[in-house]
C-alpha cells in the first residue's frame, strides 16, 4: 500500500505513528490523502515573497525556460522589483526555516512529535506559479510534503535502483533520467512522505503553496569532519607518534608495516571510548545550526534578581526561534545541549527545558538550582528573551 486516506484516522499519518515508523519510515513512500482535512494556509504567497526580500533569510527563486529547457537560480535576498516582472507561470520561490520566522508554521511541528525533535531540520515553504517546478531531483533525507494551497502534481520513481546521475548543464542537481512509477495531484491537506533517495518531481497545476517538513540527516563526511575536529581539539600536545621499539631500517625510504601499526595505535589513543564524551560531542554537533542566523545576547542584560521578580509577576522567557535544544541521560544526571553548548543538569530539568518554548514563573520555580543557573546562562547567550507581556 502506497496511498491511504486519513480522513477517519486519529492521526495525520492515517495510521499509528508506530505502524508508520515500522512499515514506511526510511523504507517506502506514502501518499496520505486528507492528512489535514480542510487545511488553510496561515501564510499567503505575498507574505513569502516579502520575507524573501529580507537579509538573513535563506531564499531561492527558480525559473524554468521550458522552450529551451534552461534553468535560472537566484538566491536571496530577492530585490522587491523582481516579483512584479515575473511571468504568471514556470517559476518557484523557496524559503527555508519558515518555522523560525512564523509561529503558526512552527505550530505545525507538533503533529510530528513522534519523531525526535532534533531530527527535524526545518519547514521550507515553496510558492509555485502555474507550471512552476524545481525539476526532477532526489533528496538524501526524509521529507513530508504538505499541500497547503492550490494543487501540485507529484511524480515519483519508487522502483529499485533508479538512475541517479545528474545533468551537467544546470546549476541545480537535476536528474539526467526520470521515469515516474506513480503520478498524483495533491490538494490542500494532502501530504506525501518520501524517504531518502526517492526521485521525485513536483509541478504546480495552479498557483500553489507546499510546506516541506525536512529532516536533518548529516552526511558521513559531515559527521566525521566534526568528530575529528573535536578529537583534535581535545588531544594533548604530548600525545605524538612514537617508535620506542624501532629497529635498524632495511630500507631508509620505506614506510614499513611496523610503522603503520604504530600509526594505528596512535590514532586509537584518540578514540572517544567515554560514552559521555561521545554524547557531548554529538549533542553539541546536532544542536548547532549551519545558518546565518544565531541567537544573540542583549547588549544590556538586566540583573538576574530583576528578571526573577518579573517571572514571579507574570513575565516569561521566550526561546529564540533558532535555539535548537536536546538532552541526554549521562552517567551522572543529564546533559542539556543548546546551540552547541553543554550543560550538566538533573534529568528532570534537562527534559523540561529542552521541550519548553517558553519559561514562566511556575516552570522556573520547579527547576533545581542548577536548572535555574542554566536558564540564566542560556539567557545571557541569547537563547531566551524576556517577555513582559506589555510590549506594544
Amino acid at each position: 500500500m502506497i496511498e491511504i486516506d486519513a480522513t477517519r484516522g486519529p492521526h495525520p499519518l492515517g495510521m499509528s505513528p508506530a505502524k508508520f515508523l515500522r512499515e514506511y519510515w526510511q523504507k517506502r513512500p506514502l501518499l496520505i490523502r486528507n492528512a489535514f482535512p480542510g487545511y488553510e494556509s496561515p501564510l499567503q504567497p505575498e507574505d513569502l515573497a516579502g520575507l524573501a526580500c529580507e537579509d538573513g533569510v535563506l531564499a531561492r527563486l527558480i525559473e524554468h525556460d521550458k522552450a529551451n529547457d534552461r534553468w535560472r537560480v537566484r538566491s536571496g535576498p530577492i530585490a522587491e522589483d523582481v516579483f512584479p516582472a515575473l511571468p504568471h507561470h514556470d517559476w518557484t520561490l523557496l524559503v527555508q526555516d519558515m518555522d523560525k520566522w512564523d509561529a503558526d508554521i512552527r505550530a505545525l511541528l507538533a503533529h510530528f512529535s513522534f519523531l525526535p525533535r532534533w531530527r527535524i531540520d526545518d519547514v521550507m515553504i515553496s510558492f509555485a506559479a502555474t507550471g512552476g517546478s524545481v525539476g526532477a531531483h532526489v533528496d538524501q533525507y526524509d521529507v513530508f510534503l504538505l499541500q497547503a494551497q492550490g494543487h501540485r502534481r507529484w511524480q515519483i520513481d519508487a522502483g529499485n535502483n533508479p538512475p541517479l546521475d545528474f545533468r551537467p548543464d544546470v546549476e541545480l542537481k537535476l536528474l539526467r533520467e526520470f521515469t515516474p512509477s506513480h503520478d498524483w495531484v495533491l490538494g490542500p491537506g494532502d501530504m506525501l512522505y518520501l524517504p531518502p533517495g526517492v526521485p521525485h518531481h513536483g509541478v504546480a497545476e495552479d498557483p500553489c503553496l507546499t510546506f516541506s517538513v525536512g529532516m536533518r540527516a548529516p552526511s558521513a563526511a559531515e559527521l566525521l569532519g566534526d568528530f575529528v575536529d573535536a578529537l583534535a581539539a581535545d588531544a594533548p600536545e604530548e600525545l605524538r607518534f612514537g617508535d620506542a621499539d624501532l629497529v635498524p631500517a632495511k630500507d631508509a625510504h620505506e614506510i614499513d608495516a611496523a610503522a603503520m601499526t604504530r600509526v594505528v595505535e596512535a590514532l586509537n589513543l584518540l578514540r572517544m571510548n567515554d560514552a559521555d564524551k561521545l554524547g557531548d560531542w554529538f549533542g553539541s554537533f546536532i544542536t548547532t545550526y549551519r545558518t546565518a542566523v544565531e541567537p544573540a545576547a542583549d547588549e544590556a542584560p538586566r540583573p538576574r534578581i530583576e528578571i526573577e521578580w518579573d517571572l514571579a509577576h507574570g513575565a516569561s522567557l521566550l526561546r529564540h526561534p533558532w535555539s535548537r535544544m536536546a538532552w541526554r541521560k549521562a552517567a551522572k544526571g543529564a546533559r542539556l545541549y543548546a546551540g552547541g553548548r553543554v550543560l550538566s543538569l538533573p534529568a528532570r530539568d534537562a527534559s523540561r527545558l529542552a521541550a519548553a518554548g517558553s519559561i514562566d514563573g511556575t516552570l522556573y520555580d520547579s527547576l533545581s538550582q542548577a536548572g535555574r543557573d542554566a536558564v540564566f546562562e542560556l539567557l545571557e547567550a541569547g537563547h531566551y528573551r524576556l517577555d513582559l507581556h506589555d510590549d506594544a
